[in-house]
């Protein structure tokens, strides 16, 4: 069995949120004569609480999208079977770990991750 490794650098940037939110802004952006006003964010940014969350149902769906199915006692575990191959894939905070015995399948959803992200 081959494990691969890939680390998602942008894991927590550029998700889409729920609900709307909105931030100070920073000191060296402030708009001047207008350094009360708040921001609304677009999209997620590495800091913020719900950047976790978002991220997780993000790299969630992609998974699901690709044909893997999430497990039911492990929330961070994620499995696709195709034949006689079964490829897992643990999910940590922003890493993943792919395994499987087929290296073209293992190269395959490697791709697609990289693709996708």
């Amino acid at each position: 069995m081959l494990v691969h490794h890939m680390d998602v650098t942008t894991a927590f940037l550029n998700d889409d949120f729920s609900e709307e939110i909105y931030m100070k802004q920073p000191k060296s952006f402030e708009e001047k004569g207008h350094e009360d006003l708040v921001r609304k964010l677009n999209k997620s940014l590495y800091g913020l609480k719900q950047a976790p969350l978002c991220w997780n149902k993000k790299i969630g769906s992609v998974l699901i999208s690709l044909g893997f199915s999430r497990n039911e006692s492990e929330y961070g575990l994620y499995s696709r079977k195709s034949g006689h191959d079964l490829i897992l894939l643990a999910l940590y905070v922003d890493d993943l770990l792919i395994a499987g015995a087929n290296p073209a399948q293992v190269d395959t959803v490697k791709g697609k991750l990289a693709v996708k992200s």
